[in-house]
Order: C-alpha cells, then structure tokens, then sequence
C-alpha cells in the first residue's frame, strides 16, 4: 500500500514523457491554479467557522435543541443526540467533539451511541462543503441544492436510528 501513490506519480511522469508534455511547468501551473483557490476559499471559510462560533456561543444551539427534542424523540432520535444533529451539518470537529462525549458516557455498545456514530457518519458537514463546492460560483446562491442535501442529512439521521434500533 506504500507505494501505491510513488507507483501513480511515475506513471504520470512516464504517460507524460510519452506525450511530451513539461510535468515541471504543468505541475508548477496547477501548484498556482490550486494556491489562488485556496485563498478564495479563506474569506468563505472564516464565515462558517465564525457562524458555527455563533451558533453555540448565542445560546441558539442549545434552544434549539430544547425545542426540537419532542419532535425528534418522536422519529426515533433519542434526545441525547439532538444537538448532534444540528451541529453535523455545521461542524465537523463540533460533531466529532459531541461524538467522543457520547461514546464516553454512554459506551460504545449503547444504542445511543450506535446511533451517533451513525449520525456522524451518515452525512457531511454540509456548509463547509458548500463554502468549498460554490466558491467559484457566481450565480444566485445555491439553494435548492442546499435544501436537497439539508433534507437528505435530516433523512439519514432519521434512518440510521431506525436501522440502529433492529441492530
């Protein structure tokens, strides 16, 4: 498995020799092409981290939370985990943060913790991904899509305790 990617890259640099194509100059280009992406991409990221700071620090992660406890224990997502389902979309780290305090409390064999690793697991954080995916985007804001992914990571969760409850 170690030289898996040295294997890749020779081959690269032989199908390129072949061609006749300048790795060097090509590599170089794409180096810089992948630079001033990154750079755009700052001002996108800095806002989702500073809205997930928000987020928690406001005080509205928690009410939520409280308000949609009822509801979620109604589709079979025990209300230990609801905070986690809000801050998935949101947060990767917070998640994975929310996921250890679970798996320690709970154990790792509990249904609970089953389910949260489910959860965790059974979507992306979906505002980070599309800081990164629209960023070159520079057309109406993304919404439908954003709608569409926001319901299937709400869909996930629900299936996933409701697979975790027969395991």
């Amino acid at each position: 498995m170690a030289l898996i990617i040295p294997v890749i890259f020779v081959i690269i640099f032989i199908v390129a020799a072949a061609k006749k194509v300048n790795v060097f100059s090509s590599f170089c280009g794409g180096a810089e092409e992948g630079m001033k992406f990154a750079l755009s991409l700052l001002p996108l990221l800095a806002c989702v981290f500073m809205m997930c700071s928000l987020f928690e620090v406001s005080g509205i992660s928690e009410a939520l939370t409280r308000a949609l406890r009822p509801a979620t224990a109604a589709l079979g997502i025990p209300e230990e985990l609801t905070k986690l389902m809000l801050i998935k979309p949101f947060s990767g780290s917070g998640s994975l943060t929310l996921l250890t305090e679970v798996l320690e409390k709970y154990g790792a064999d509990s249904y609970i913790s089953r389910c949260a690793c489910t959860i965790y697991a059974s979507s992306e954080t979906v505002f980070y991904v599309f800081a990164v995916y629209f960023s070159k985007c520079r057309q109406r804001p993304p919404v439908l899509p954003l709608a569409i992914v926001l319901i299937s990571a709400f869909l996930s969760t629900v299936l996933s305790c409701l697979l975790c409850r027969f395991m």
